[in-house]
């Protein structure tokens, strides 16, 4: 079925079916190639109502754009906003002041973040950020909002992205009939999509993010949702118009997938590139040693899952928690595999130092197949939103300062595999 879509897709031609086909006349940051568009993900810094988020891009988001953006291009920004803050920045008057706000300051906003609904710094997060997921109404209501909004704030001709939750949690006792809802809520959004798209004129998508024990979490998975699908509402070609995938390099590094397979795998299967989220995770060989300076890294905020793995052939063992992984290495030290990546979002541009190391090699050979297939994608996010809880041997400077060196980083990447100038 997947095959089939994958031929209809690449048959659509101009019909707007086209993976990464919506153009944009905005100046892309760093003379990016291909209609390229970067930004970092606001949600590394506090902000639960709108006046709090607002205030952070005053006194962040600016700071780095200072720093990262040339003279006369304007700053794409990834914008996070809470339930709350939606409902706040939807009435007319918080609108317009935001959008004087855009145009005086030379930025744009080209994406939103709408995988955590309520609070996301200075509280237990942990499975609460995958609630309310796709079987209740509040997250469809959240996420058409989000578009209503990004509508609004979009530049004349420029695509607009939403990244989400991919659908639940596997903790959640998801059945056909839960998953039957999900894909109701998910149509009733398309249409919203649709229709919103059609009086606008951009092209507005949705990217459903794979994250570790989500209810789908790899390449393999992504498929088998996207075809289930597939095989109850098989006439609904609008949907994989507007409905696609948020690829972040740090779950599926944590996978142990490779980039390149991973995402010839999605592409070909006709799934859509929404965004790409630049992050890294971290990877160890589970020593003794290492086991106790990863216990530094135990927080009482983010989920920090935790897959290990035997050997090449071997089957993953996954951990909800790193304290339940923890906790299986002192009890069980003889399984404990060949090595650990955790889902730990570390800064780009560097490596944790001693026997660590990160996933960079996932993100970079992304950049790599991005390189090769440069019309697949044109949304990339960085996204390290750690930064309160990185260790601090782990933190450049202040928070602009880190953001600053992930761009740099980022785009000297970007530049030496042709996709920037």
């Amino acid at each position: 079925s997947l095959n089939a879509l994958a031929n209809s897709v690449r048959e659509a031609g101009d019909e707007g079916l086209t993976p990464g086909h919506g153009g944009g006349r905005v100046s892309a940051l760093m003379e990016l190639k291909n209609g390229l568009h970067l930004g970092y993900c606001t949600n590394i810094h506090r902000g639960e109502t709108w006046e709090e988020t607002w205030q952070g891009l005053k006194e962040h988001t600016l700071r780095v754009k200072e720093r990262v953006c040339p003279a006369g291009q304007r700053y794409g920004i990834g914008l996070r906003l809470s339930a709350q803050a939606a409902q706040e920045l939807k009435e007319a008057e918080a609108m317009t002041a935001f959008r004087r706000w855009l145009d005086a300051n030379d930025c744009y906003v080209f994406t939103i973040n709408g995988f955590p609904y309520g609070a996301f710094h200075g509280t237990r997060v942990k499975e609460q950020v995958f609630k309310p997921d796709w079987t209740q109404r509040e997250r469809l209501d959240y996420t058409c909002l989000l578009f209503d909004l990004l509508a609004e704030m979009l530049p004349e001709g420029q695509s607009g992205s939403v990244s989400t939750l991919p659908g639940s949690h596997k903790s959640f006792n998801i059945g056909a009939e839960e998953v039957g809802v999900i894909f109701s809520h998910l149509n009733e959004c398309v249409s919203h999509i649709a229709r919103l798209g059609d009086k606008t004129g951009h092209d507005l998508h949705l990217g459903l993010e794979p994250e570790p024990l989500g209810l789908f979490e790899t390449s393999s998975e992504t498929l088998k949702f996207f075809g289930l699908y597939l095989d109850r509402h098989p006439d609904n070609r609008e949907f994989f118009r507007h409905v696609g995938l948020n690829y972040d390099t740090c779950h599926l590094a944590i996978e142990f997938e490779e980039a390149a397979a991973a995402l010839d795998r999605i592409t070909q299967a006709g799934i859509r590139l929404s965004k790409l989220h630049f992050s890294s995770a971290l990877r160890l060989r589970p020593t003794a040693r290492n086991l106790k300076r990863l216990a530094g890294y135990d927080e009482p905020v983010y989920f920090h899952q935790v897959v290990a793995r035997e050997g090449e052939d071997e089957p993953l063992r996954r951990f909800r928690d790193l304290p339940e992984a923890l906790e299986f290495a002192q009890r069980s030290p003889e399984a404990v595999g060949e090595e650990w990546r955790v889902h730990f979002h570390i800064p780009l541009h560097a490596e944790p130092g001693g026997d660590f190391q990160s996933t960079s090699d996932h993100l970079l050979g992304e950049m790599d197949w991005l390189a090769k297939n440069p019309q697949s994608c044109q949304h990339i996010e960085m996204e390290t939103y750690t930064w309160e809880v990185l260790p601090e041997d782990m933190r450049s400077g202040s928070v602009v300062d880190q953001l600053v060196k992930e761009y740099e980083w980022t785009l000297g990447q970007m530049r030496e595999r042709g996709l920037a100038e």
